[in-house]
C-alpha cells in the first residue's frame, strides 16, 4: 500500500499546492480559478462569486461552529440536523422528546427559542489588515512580547470594526500568520427553531453510520433568524420579526446527476495541510491515541448512567453526540495513517521543496526558517504532552464555571484593551450565556462521574506531569482509586451554589477579593490553580509568538515554490468562509469495490431494522411504498459514471451503469470540506441549492493532513430527499411555500 501511495505522489508532483478538486478558496481567490470553474461546467463568473454582497455568496451564515444558508427573504435557514441539535435539545425535556419526536411550527408564532447562545453571522466584508497588524513589528521582537503587540494590533481594530453592535468582527491570521484579515459579520441574536425531522430521519444510522458509505441520512434542519421591528438584529422577544435577508438561495428540485459540476460554500475549520511531517507523527503516535483513550472514558460514562435516567439522556444527548463524532473521526485519521503513508508523502514534500530551495544560493533564508520551525514545534509538543493530563484533570462543568468567573474578575480590572480575548466587554453576554446553558446540558452525578475518572488517569501519570497546586486543592495524591476520587469530589457538589443558573451568575461583575474569600469549594479550587493556568497561559502565548515568526517564513517558502510552478496556494481552514468545488462521482473504497455516488429511498428501506438508529419512521416507509414520489423519483438518475483521475494513467475497469428508480437521499461529491462544513450549501453550475453537505467518507478522513483525489469524497444529503420528506411524509407544506423552487 505504501508503495501504491508514494507512486501517487509522484504522479502529484510532489506539490504543496493544489491539486485536483483541492482547495479551500477564499472568495477573492476565485476570479483566478475561472478555467477550473468553467471546466466544472460553473455559470456563474469566479468574479460573482468574489463578491460577498451579490447572490450567491450573500445567502451563505455561520451558526460560529456549523455552515449554513437562507433559502427565503424572510430569514429562513437550511442547516444540518446535528448542527441543530442544540437547538433542538434545549426545547426537549424526557416527557416532550423532540429529538426523539421531531418538530414542525405551523406557523411563525409556533418557533421555538434556539437558545441563548446561539446566533447567525452573515460575512460582508473580508479586508486585508497583514500591514496593521503585523508590517510594523520590530524583528528582533519575540516570543510572549510579540503575541502580546499582534494581539493589542488585532483588539484594536476589532474595537474599531465593531462600533456598530449590531457586527461580530474578527482578525484572523491566514498562512498561519503571514497574512491577516479582517472578517466583519452581521450578528443576529434571535434564533429560532422552525422544523426539524425525527432523529430516525436526521440521524438515520447514527454512529454506527457516521463517515461511512452507503449513507441514508436526512441530516436537514429548518432555522430561522429574527430582528426587531426596526430591523435591526436584537436579543429574543416576541415582538421581534423575520430577518430580510437580501439574497436567498434558490431551490432546484431537480439535483444533480453524476459527472455535474458542483459548487460548496461554507466555514471549514481546520487543516493541516502544511504542516511538517514531524507533527503528523507527533499526532498518529501520541496526540490523536491519547485522545481516543480520553474520549471513549467519557462517552462510556454518559452511555452508562445515561441509560437508566431519561433526563440524563436528554441533557447529555449533545454532547455524547460530539464527541462520538471526535472519537469516529480521531480513529479513521488513525486508520487512515495506516493506510496511507502521509507521514513519507509530507517528507517527500519537504525534500522536494529543499531541493527547490538549495538550486539556488538566494533562498537560503528558506532553509534558516524550516531549521526554526522544527525548533519550535520541538517546543511545542513537550508542551502538549506536559500539560494535557492537566487540563483534563480541570474537566468539570462545575470547574471550568468557577474557573471563567474568576478570571473574568482578574481580567476585568484591566482596561477593556488590555484584557485577553475572549475576557473583553464584547465577550460578557456570551460568557453569561453559556453559565444560562448550562441548566440544559449539566448534572451534578455526571459530572462527577466524568470528572472522577479523568482525576483517576491524572494521579496515574508521573509526578513531573501532576501540578502540586491541583493535588492539594483537590485533596488527592498518587495511588488513589476512582473510587475514591469520586468520593471526595463528590462532596463538592452540596457545598456549592454554582449547581444553579442564579448561583453562576450571582459571581458576574464580582471583585477578585470576594473570589478569594468565598468558601465555595470550586471558587476555591479555582483561586488556587489560578496562579499554574496564568503560568500556562503565558507559556502558550510565548510559544505562539515564536510561531507567527517562524511559520510565516516557512509559508513564504511553500507559496513562492508553488508559485514557481504556476500552482495557485490556498491557506489551510480557519473557520472563515471559502469556496470549493468539485463533480458528483464515486470512488474506489477497496480492492474491486466502487461506490456509486447516490443512495436511495430503496436502499433506505432495506437497510431498516426494528431498533434505533435503524428504525426509519414507518410514515416514511407508507408513502415510498404508496407510490407518493411524484417529482422526486427518478428512473435513471445514473448516467455513464466519471471514471477517477488516474485512469487517464492506469487502466481502469468499467464501472457498471443500473437504473436508479427511486428518490435519491445521499449523494458523493469530489469537494473539499472538513469540520465546520457540516451544513454548508451544494449548489449546482446556476448556484441553486441541491444539497447540503454533512459528512465524509471514512477513506477522506485523513484529508485534514492530505488531499488523496483518488478517494477524498464528501457526503451530501440531497435536496429532493429533503424536498420530498417535507410534502409527503412531514406535511411542512408551509415551509415549502416559503421557498423558491424550480426544476
Amino acid at each position: 500500500m505504501k508503495t501504491k501511495t508514494l507512486m501517487i505522489a509522484a504522479v502529484l508532483g510532489l506539490s504543496l499546492g493544489a491539486v485536483a478538486d483541492e482547495g479551500q478558496w477564499q472568495p477573492y481567490q476565485m476570479a483566478q480559478l475561472q478555467d477550473e470553474l468553467t471546466a466544472k461546467g460553473i455559470e456563474i463568473p469566479g468574479k460573482q462569486l468574489a463578491d460577498l454582497s451579490q447572490y450567491p455568496m450573500n445567502a451563505m451564515v455561520s451558526l460560529g461552529y456549523c455552515s449554513a444558508s437562507f433559502v427565503s427573504p424572510n430569514g429562513l435557514v437550511i442547516t444540518n440536523h446535528h448542527c441543530a441539535y442544540n437547538a433542538i435539545q434545549n426545547n426537549s425535556t424526557k416527557d416532550n422528546n423532540l429529538i426523539e419526536k421531531g418538530f414542525l411550527a405551523k406557523s411563525l408564532s409556533e418557533e421555538l427559542p434556539a437558545g441563548a447562545q446561539e446566533r447567525l453571522y452573515i460575512t460582508e466584508a473580508v479586508t486585508d489588515v497583514t500591514a496593521q497588524v503585523a508590517g510594523a513589528l520590530a524583528p528582533e521582537l519575540s516570543g510572549s512580547a510579540r503575541y502580546e503587540e499582534i494581539e493589542a494590533n488585532r483588539k484594536a481594530l476589532i474595537k474599531s470594526c465593531e462600533a456598530d453592535p449590531n457586527y461580530r468582527c474578527s482578525v484572523v491570521s491566514f498562512h498561519h500568520g503571514l497574512e491577516y484579515f479582517q472578517i466583519k459579520q452581521l450578528m443576529l441574536q434571535d434564533v429560532r427553531l422552525v422544523y426539524a425531522p425525527s432523529e430516525t430521519v436526521g440521524n438515520y444510522g447514527g454512529d454506527i453510520d457516521n463517515f461511512e458509505y452507503p449513507r441514508h441520512t436526512g441530516d436537514y434542519t429548518f432555522i430561522r433568524g429574527y430582528v426587531g421591528k426596526d430591523g435591526k438584529p436584537a436579543p429574543y422577544s416576541v415582538d421581534n420579526v423575520p430577518y430580510k435577508s437580501k439574497h436567498f438561495l434558490t431551490v432546484n428540485a431537480s439535483g444533480v446527476r453524476q459527472g455535474d459540476g458542483i459548487l460548496l460554500a461554507g466555514y471549514p475549520g481546520r487543516t493541516s495541510r502544511y504542516r511538517l511531517a514531524d507533527e503528523i507523527a507527533f499526532a498518529a503516535n501520541w496526540q490523536y491515541p491519547a485522545q481516543v483513550k480520553t474520549y471513549q472514558q467519557i462517552i462510556d460514562t454518559i452511555d452508562h448512567l445515561s441509560a437508566k435516567d431519561a433526563d440524563l439522556k436528554v441533557k447529555y444527548a449533545s454532547t455524547v453526540k460530539s464527541l462520538n463524532n471526535r472519537m469516529k473521526k480521531l480513529q479513521g485519521l488513525l486508520d487512515g495513517f495506516g493506510v496511507t503513508d502521509i507521514h513519507a508523502i509530507k517528507q517527500q514534500q519537504e525534500q522536494a521543496l529543499l531541493d527547490w530551495i538549495n538550486a539556488d544560493a538566494s533562498r537560503s533564508a528558506y532553509q534558516q526558517s524550516i531549521s526554526a520551525l522544527q525548533q519550535v514545534i520541538d517546543a511545542e509538543q513537550a508542551y502538549s504532552q506536559q500539560t494535557y493530563y492537566f487540563d483534563n484533570a480541570k474537566r468539570s462543568d462545575m470547574l471550568k464555571a468557577a474557573m471563567t468567573l474568576y478570571r473574568l474578575a482578574i481580567e476585568s480590572e484591566k482596561p477593556d484593551a488590555e484584557r485577553d480575548m475572549g475576557y473583553q466587554q464584547r465577550d460578557l453576554s456570551m460568557i453569561e450565556s453559556r453559565l444560562a446553558r448550562m441548566e440544559k446540558s449539566f448534572d451534578p452525578a455526571m459530572d462527577v462521574a466524568i470528572w472522577s475518572e479523568q482525576v483517576a488517569e491524572y494521579l496515574a501519570q508521573p509526578d513531573a506531569v501532576r501540578v502540586a497546586e491541583l493535588d492539594a486543592a483537590l485533596a488527592v495524591s498518587a495511588g488513589m482509586s476512582q473510587a475514591e476520587v469520586s468520593a471526595k469530589l463528590a462532596t463538592l457538589y452540596p457545598q456549592s451554589q454554582l449547581t444553579t443558573t442564579e448561583g453562576r451568575k450571582y459571581w458576574l461583575g464580582k471583585a477578585p477579593a470576594e473570589f478569594v474569600q468565598s468558601t465555595d469549594p470550586f471558587i476555591r479550587i479555582a483561586v488556587a490553580i489560578y496562579a499554574k493556568n496564568k503560568a500556562l497561559v503565558q507559556q502558550e502565548k510565548t510559544l505562539s509568538g515564536q510561531l507567527s515568526q517562524v511559520r510565516p517564513a516557512y509559508m513564504q517558502a511553500v507559496i513562492a515554490y508553488n508559485n514557481a510552478q504556476g500552482k495557485p496556494v490556498y491557506p489551510d481552514a480557519n473557520s472563515t468562509l471559502r469556496i470549493t468545488y468539485g463533480s458528483v462521482e464515486g470512488y474506489p473504497a477497496v480492492d474491486g469495490v466502487y461506490k456509486t455516488p447516490f443512495t436511495s429511498v430503496k436502499g433506505l428501506i432495506a437497510k431498516r431494522q426494528a431498533e434505533y438508529p435503524f428504525n426509519a419512521p414507518q410514515k416514511l416507509v407508507d408513502a415510498y411504498n404508496n407510490g407518493q414520489t411524484a417529482g422526486y423519483f427518478y428512473q435513471n438518475l445514473a448516467a455513464k459514471p466519471q471514471l477517477p483521475w488516474h485512469c487517464k494513467l492506469f487502466s481502469c475497469p468499467e464501472p457498471e451503469v443500473k437504473a436508479f428508480n427511486s428518490v435519491p437521499v445521499n449523494f458523493l461529491t469530489s469537494a473539499d470540506t472538513t469540520g465546520g462544513n457540516s451544513g454548508s450549501a451544494v449548489m449546482n453550475g446556476k448556484g441553486e441549492l441541491v444539497g447540503l453537505n454533512f459528512d465524509s467518507t471514512y477513506e477522506s478522513i485523513t484529508k485534514d493532513w492530505y488531499f488523496n483525489p483518488e478517494i477524498t469524497r464528501a457526503i451530501h444529503v440531497d435536496i429532493r430527499y429533503v424536498l420530498w420528506l417535507m410534502q409527503y411524509v412531514d406535511g411542512a407544506q408551509n415551509v415549502l411555500d416559503e421557498m423558491e423552487i424550480v426544476r
